[in-house]
Order: structure tokens, then C-alpha cells, then sequence
């Protein structure tokens, strides 16, 4: 059986190491496939996606959490569908999950939906915290690229014929 690692960091800082060695210790001849790639989502995941088109009947993905895998209901179940369509299964170290029995995959289904919860209670917090900051004058987004004067300045160049491109390219701003 062949068995493949899945090891995902979000930021470039962050270090893989320790999933790595928890998959390593368990299945030492796992291969390992790891990105630096965000979670919330599947798109530009190639590590993970080349795990789930070469899986095969017999094999394992294994993570090291299930929030290294899937943050969200839909993705975790897309993942695991397609895995067990192939005949292979997942194995979640950290909670001690395995989707080749009955048991593994009615707990994983559980975890994942308090794993959605908690990212969404985690959004909530986040928008909460910036209406409250804007409320308080503290929040007052990005900077304005151009001054004033600027902005008068290429009005004026666009009333005498300059084009936008040109503009932007002049005041390394976008159109």
C-alpha cells in the first residue's frame, strides 16, 4: 500500500517541518508532497491535487489536522468523495482518524463541520473588530495613491489629450 503525505503551510514563514516529521514517523516510506499555499480554499493547491488524481485503490493521503487539508465542509467532502472513489482513504493523525473504517468517516464528517464553524466564527470576530475600529475612526483603510494636487494635475493632461494609459503608467497608478 502505497501511502502519501500531505503537509500544507499558509505563509511563506511558516515551517512544515513538524507535519512532516509526525507523517514521517508513523508511515517512514510516505511520500511527502508540501505547498505554502492558503487553506481556505482548493484553487492553486498543485501538491494536493496531484495527491488526488494519482491515488489509488489501497492507498492513503495522510495530514497531520484536518485544517491542513480542508476548511470547509464542502472542500473536505469533495476531497474524500473523490479519494474513496478511487478506492483509496485519509488518514487524520492529529485526531486520530481514518477513513478506511465506518466510525473514521462519521467523525470526520463531525470535525469537519466544527472546523466551518469555527472559520466562520473566526470571520464574524474579524468583521466584527474592524466595523468596531472604523466606528472609532481608528479604521480608515489604504492610503490614497495620489494627492490632490495630483489628481487635478492629471485631470487637466486628460482634458488636453493625454490617454489613461499613459497616466497611469506616468503616476504608477492602475487605469
Amino acid at each position: 500500500m502505497k501511502t502519501y503525505g500531505y503537509c500544507r503551510v499558509s505563509t511563506l514563514d511558516q515551517n512544515p517541518t513538524m507535519q512532516q516529521d509526525a507523517i514521517l514517523k508513523r508511515y517512514p516510506q510516505a511520500k511527502i508532497l508540501t505547498e505554502k499555499k492558503t487553506g481556505t480554499t482548493r484553487e492553486g493547491r498543485e501538491q494536493l491535487d496531484n495527491i488526488i488524481n494519482i491515488i489509488d485503490e489501497g492507498e492513503k493521503l495522510v495530514v497531520w489536522k484536518l485544517d491542513r487539508l480542508a476548511r470547509n465542509m464542502k472542500d473536505l467532502l469533495d476531497i474524500v468523495d473523490t479519494i474513496q472513489s478511487k478506492g483509496g482513504c485519509l488518514e487524520i493523525l492529529d485526531q486520530n482518524i481514518d477513513t478506511g473504517t465506518a466510525a473514521g468517516k462519521a467523525f470526520l464528517q463531525m470535525l469537519g463541520v466544527f472546523a466551518e464553524f469555527e472559520t466562520n466564527l473566526r470571520k464574524e470576530r474579524q468583521m466584527a473588530g474592524i466595523a468596531k475600529a472604523k466606528a472609532e475612526g481608528k479604521y480608515t483603510g489604504r492610503k490614497p495613491s495620489l494627492t490632490a494636487d495630483q489628481i487635478n494635475e492629471i485631470q487637466g493632461k486628460k482634458s488636453s489629450g493625454m490617454n489613461p494609459t499613459q497616466l497611469s503608467r506616468e503616476y504608477g497608478v492602475s487605469r
